[in-house]
């Protein structure tokens, strides 16, 4: 009696271990899923909100406030940030090229970072806010670099 006890207990640890450290491809490829497509659309919204589809800004704002920071060719570079975001959130959330888009988006937050938020810090809180929001982002973006588009992506699909 004590002995099928035991073995109970046992069997109810082992079960916990298991519940707590495996996985399975297809758990994997569904987070890898879940965080493109958020990540990815909050890319594509941001871009949307520089063309002012979304929110309150729109492209001759951001490009002016570009100017403001000292930014060369702040109109050419409002477009390409714009244009990054968009695209390449949209590719990353379809799982289409995942990698280079998450480089160009690693590299978009990047420049976020240095020039937008500089000498901020890092808390977004800050006044005026620091780089958490693109240092994550560019984190984020780097895992997704490190761990490839996943089995449920057009990536896979196609290639």
């Amino acid at each position: 009696m004590l002995a099928a006890f035991e073995s109970q207990e046992s069997n109810r640890i082992m079960d916990m271990g298991i519940v707590l450290v495996s996985s399975n491809g297809l758990l994997i490829d569904l987070a890898v899923l879940l965080g493109r497509v958020a990540i990815g659309v909050c890319f594509v919204i941001h871009g949307l909100g520089k063309l002012g589809v979304v929110g309150t800004g729109n492209l001759h704002g951001f490009s002016e406030w570009l100017r403001e920071l000292g930014v060369p060719m702040p109109a050419v570079q409002a477009r390409m940030a714009m244009l990054s975001e968009i695209i390449g959130g949209s590719m990353l959330a379809l799982g289409i090229l995942t990698r280079p888009a998450a480089v160009l988006l690693i590299f978009t937050m990047l420049v976020a970072g240095r020039i937008g938020h500089r000498g901020a810090g890092y808390l977004i809180t800050n006044d005026p806010p620091g780089a958490e929001y693109t240092i994550n982002l560019a984190i984020i973006c780097a895992v997704f670099v490190l761990l490839g588009p996943g089995r449920i992506s057009l990536d896979w699909l196609i290639f």
